[in-house]
């Protein structure tokens, strides 16, 4: 028999167990942010490095998820690669070597060539997935066009590779890849999302073009590849423009959900930086989220519940239905501008195309009334906040600061970030939404 002290010392360490377990489930249960790309290439299309090395790069520089999202392809098969026909050639393949060692590195000659073996993903995600630290995503980016403009839809935590769909007409093979994407989720029961990829890459998508697609709920704001013109030029509206036009004709047009904004690297070059190359590290999203697992990402970004960056790290984000309240990490020395910006009921909803030297209108987004995407109130300082009149459409916030950004995708950009819109009295919400 135990004695009355034993058997109090067992009640007092289950007691500290049971004490200490619930403070350790409180913890997990509080939503914290989480840091992550959702577009990424390697050696698996047009990227230059092995996965495994890319993966390591994202990890050891303090982001939580990444998904590897290679052009047409899931990294699911068994793939080899000639070194020196490569885009990473030999570089790559002894920087290879010398992070994972001869062991893991498989290597073979054919006909005097030196191949390696691009492993699985679930060969290699073991090396980095760790619970709570840092979690890899299996995604693609869906690679399709119309003629001569480019659509790029990128999927979240795909099962099965997706064909790029065709159709007629740019909004047509827009809309067959998105749906292809949810026809997937709700076959397979796995939550997974897409997103359009660089509106702007070679012109690829208009506003008109995007905001008629049902299913798609986020869109590239911001991508860090050097060819994806992100504020547009004299002719093409930019990301941030199309956003706003986006928003205003879905929601008090075409009666659509909320269209949310993310920031992205699009690497594909992770030997030389400069601004002729799409290094890793430009864009990301940071995400609020009880826990790092796919199911709780996907699920508070599509509450809103995230923001972009492209170097401005917030603290907060709040919006109780009525007022949105930010907070900005300030660095000494650092001026911060936050903008609100939105679209008030009764806006001009008059739109023009823009025309060519002959007359002819060019597929563009066409020219709209300054009423759409005002900027509605300034504030300087590592706080902002507004109070909503009523009459707002939606309105999102965009933090600009005086700090030039080290590895800009263009020369003189500086450091951002961009909230999710807000629809006023859409009930007391954290987040983006």
């Amino acid at each position: 028999m135990r004695s009355p002290r034993r058997i109090f010392s067992h009640a007092l360490l289950s007691l500290a167990s049971f004490v200490l377990g619930a403070s350790l489930h409180a913890a997990e249960s509080i939503p914290r942010w989480w840091k992550g790309n959702t577009h990424t290439h390697t050696l698996w299309s047009d990227g230059d490095d092995y996965p495994e090395s890319v993966a390591d790069w994202y990890k050891t520089n303090g982001w939580h998820f990444l998904m590897l999202s290679d052009h047409n392809t899931l990294q699911i098969t068994n793939r080899w690669i000639d070194v020196e026909k490569s885009k990473g050639r030999r570089w790559a393949l002894d920087k290879y070597l010398a992070r994972f060692g001869a062991t893991w590195v498989e290597q073979r000659g054919s006909e005097g060539r030196l191949q390696v073996r691009l492993k699985p993903f679930n060969e290699f995600r073991h090396l980095f997935d760790e619970p709570g630290r840092f979690m890899l995503v299996l995604g693609e980016e869906i690679s399709g066009r119309h003629l001569n403009a480019p659509v790029h839809v990128n999927a979240f935590n795909l099962r099965e590779v997706i064909e790029p769909r065709t159709g007629d007409t740019v909004l047509e093979v827009l809309r067959a890849n998105v749906n292809a994407v949810l026809e997937q989720r709700a076959r397979t029961g796995q939550p997974m999302f897409p997103h359009l990829n660089h509106p702007n890459f070679q012109w690829g998508v208009t506003a008109e073009e995007l905001m008629m697609v049902e299913g798609e709920r986020f869109f590239e704001v911001y991508n860090g590849h050097p060819s994806v013109h992100n504020e547009g030029d004299e002719i093409h509206a930019g990301c941030e423009r199309i956003w706003d036009i986006v928003l205003t004709r879905r929601l008090a047009e075409l009666k659509l959900p909320i269209l949310y904004g993310l920031g992205t690297d699009d690497a594909h070059a992770y030997h030389t930086n400069s601004v002729r190359h799409s290094n890793s590290g430009r864009g990301w999203i940071m995400v609020r989220a009880t826990h790092l697992t796919p199911e709780h990402i996907i699920r508070a970004m599509e509450a809103g519940d995230f923001y972009a960056s492209s170097g401005v790290t917030l603290n907060d984000v709040r919006f109780d239905g009525k007022e949105i309240n930010l907070t900005i990490a300030a660095e000494p020395g650092v001026e911060y501008t936050t903008q609100f910006i939105g679209t008030r009921r009764g806006y001009d909803p008059k739109n023009q195309p823009v025309l060519s030297a002959n007359g002819t209108p060019l597929r563009v987004t066409h020219r709209y009334s300054d009423d759409i995407g005002k900027v509605l109130a300034e504030v300087k300082g590592a706080n902002a906040s507004y109070t909503t009149k009523g009459d707002e459409i939606y309105v999102r916030a965009r933090v600009t600061s005086t700090k030039l950004k080290t590895n800009p995708y263009r020369e003189g950009e500086f450091e951002s970030a961009w909230t999710q819109p807000v629809v006023p009295g859409d009930g007391a919400r954290a987040g983006g939404q």
